[in-house]
């Protein structure tokens, strides 16, 4: 059911979206001039409360530490898989930032919907609550007018939306099955990991996790998806985490410890550039750009990995030992600043936020810590984004 913003008005967008094709994909709109904020931009962290979902948000200073700036209900309510142990939701992208349009999403994975907030500054406003088109979401990707939700429940599914004018509105006949024959609430290793859109939109990217699987949708005119997803054999353990370089290649952070990269091609199929490369490391889950060097946080070691990105897109360590940096325990969920100078990681573990500065030449180095929050042991936050 809609609410708050979702009217008449969006229904209508909805209908000229399929009718006349205004949506079709293409390049993302420029962002409409606003006056900066006080602070450099902001950090947004997903509670995930099972008794009522909402969105912290800190001020980021010019030299990048954190300051407490206000909460947020979704409208919605967190949840946890089955067995997860400091990641409730077992993915990467519960939590995505829009920038062009300046609408944070937020999935509440207790009540099967996504929540849109408008962002102006510190301050978010709550524009709408919508199904997220299966159960138990648990990823969401944004790209130009696109937004694609990952429900990680039962089967598994992916549903489309779109946004006009910050508006969202479901795009029909976009839900697809993945097939994955989970259970009704999946234990955390058997649910999907996070869904992604490349970045010519002509391609959704799901990573299965325990299935072992990189499913490819392609994308039509107007964002629909495929009938049925082109499903890539992953190079490296448990794929988890996805990202892209700069010339549009997907990379992959592999929970068995490692990372691999790939150039997708036109009919779906994927072509291995590098990889997996291993880090040494444990339960390598979530990962970020910067700076044009990818880095992965590793749950079971309390380490981020940094990784080389080659001309061809290929990977290497940066670090020989596979340690860029050490984080607070539990580290899950990680984001950078548009301008790759910030580093922030969502140390769930020990109730914490981890700050770091990347220097030019990829290396990081801590500049503080957000601490005090409440510690994850299977229940809690995840899911980290920047302004």
């Amino acid at each position: 059911m809609f609410t708050h913003h979702t009217t008449i008005k969006a229904l209508l967008i909805a209908a000229v979206a399929l009718v006349t094709g205004f949506f079709a994909v293409g390049p993302a709109t420029a962002a409409t001039p606003q006056s900066p904020p006080a602070s450099a931009g902001a950090v947004f962290v997903q509670n995930n409360g099972g008794a009522g979902n909402s969105v912290t948000v800190y001020d980021r200073s010019p030299g990048g530490t954190l300051a407490r700036a206000g909460t947020y209900p979704t409208g919605g309510r967190g949840g946890a898989e089955v067995s997860a142990v400091v990641d409730p939701l077992a993915s990467q992208g519960s939590l995505t930032y829009d920038r062009p349009h300046h609408l944070l999403f937020a999935v509440n994975a207790g009540s099967d919907s996504l929540s849109t907030f408008a962002v102006r500054g510190d301050r978010l406003q709550l524009r709408e609550i919508l199904p997220s088109g299966g159960e138990f979401p648990v990823s969401v990707a944004v790209s130009g007018h696109l937004v694609y939700v990952l429900n990680a429940g039962g089967e598994g599914t992916v549903s489309g939306f779109r946004e006009f004018d910050g508006v969202v509105v479901p795009l029909f006949g976009s839900t697809r099955t993945l097939g994955l024959g989970n259970a009704a609430m999946p234990a955390f290793l058997a649910a999907p990991a996070q869904v992604a859109i490349s970045p010519d939109r002509a391609h959704l990217v799901v990573a299965t996790k325990s299935h072992n699987t990189l499913d490819v949708f392609g994308l039509g005119r107007f964002g629909e998806p495929s009938a049925v997803p082109v499903v890539n054999a992953s190079a490296g353990a448990v794929p988890f985490a996805l990202t892209f370089d700069a010339n549009a290649r997907l990379q992959v952070a592999e929970a068995s410890g490692s990372a691999s990269s790939y150039v997708i091609n036109g009919n779906g199929s994927l072509a291995l550039v590098s990889g997996p490369v291993a880090n040494g490391q444990a339960a390598t889950c979530w990962s970020t750009t910067a700076r044009g060097y990818l880095y992965a946080a590793n749950a079971g070691s309390a380490t981020i990995t940094g990784y080389r990105v080659g001309p061809d897109g290929s990977l290497s360590l940066l670090e020989a030992s596979g340690i860029a940096a050490r984080t607070d325990a539990g580290p899950v969920d990680i984001a950078a600043t548009a301008d790759g100078r910030y580093l922030y990681e969502q140390a769930t573990g020990a109730g914490a936020i981890d700050e770091f500065a990347v220097a030019a030449d990829g290396s990081l180095t801590r500049i503080g810590a957000i601490t005090g929050l409440p510690a994850n042991n299977g229940s809690g936050a995840e899911g980290i984004a920047v302004s």
